[in-house]
């Protein structure tokens, strides 16, 4: 059973060796999620702690899902946005572990960050993926709108380059 919770920033401090290591996995895996193949424990730790600092700055919200006891997935939704945009949020680092994918964890994680958003008073997410990955696929189930593709817009992390695809989706 998968629980997806959304932790505050005391809890999540105490996950962020987890949530390194299932960064680490996706990195390992070929995941092109800003990156590269050299990424170390403590470089993602310290990413983590980032995020959280985020958290506790109401900047971020952070949700993990959870498989019994282990933490197989995260997401996060940047709600920091400037002045003319306060109606508006990012959806950042969709991450499972690959030993736990094909069961639709990131869907629920995806579902609950786009709670969230709404009870964070936000009508409009964006995002972006490497183009032609399942979570594009994923993306385009949920109902999200292609806004377009950007080529050599990242690298994979082992120095290929990737296109990406903007995604939005209304809220309202």
């Amino acid at each position: 059973m998968v629980t997806v919770r959304q932790p505050d920033a005391t809890e999540a401090r105490r996950y962020i060796s987890r949530l390194a290591d299932v960064l680490l996995d996706c990195v390992a895996g070929g995941a092109s999620v800003s990156f590269m193949a050299d990424l170390t424990k403590s470089a993602a730790e310290a990413f983590f702690l980032k995020c959280v600092d985020g958290v506790e700055r109401g900047e971020r919200i952070l949700l993990a899902a959870f498989e019994s006891d282990e933490l197989v997935g995260t997401v996060q939704v940047i709600t920091a946005t400037p002045p003319n945009q306060p109606h508006r949020a990012d959806i950042a680092k969709l991450l499972v572990r690959r030993s736990a994918r094909g069961q639709g964890i990131a869907a629920r994680l995806m579902e609950n960050a786009e709670e969230a958003s709404r009870k964070a008073g936000k009508t409009l997410l964006v995002l972006d993926t490497v183009t032609g990955e399942s979570a594009e696929r994923l993306y385009l189930r949920m109902g999200w709108t292609k806004a377009g593709i950007i080529p050599n817009y990242a690298m994979f992390p082992d120095g290929r380059w990737c296109a990406t695809t903007i995604f939005w989706k209304s809220l309202l």
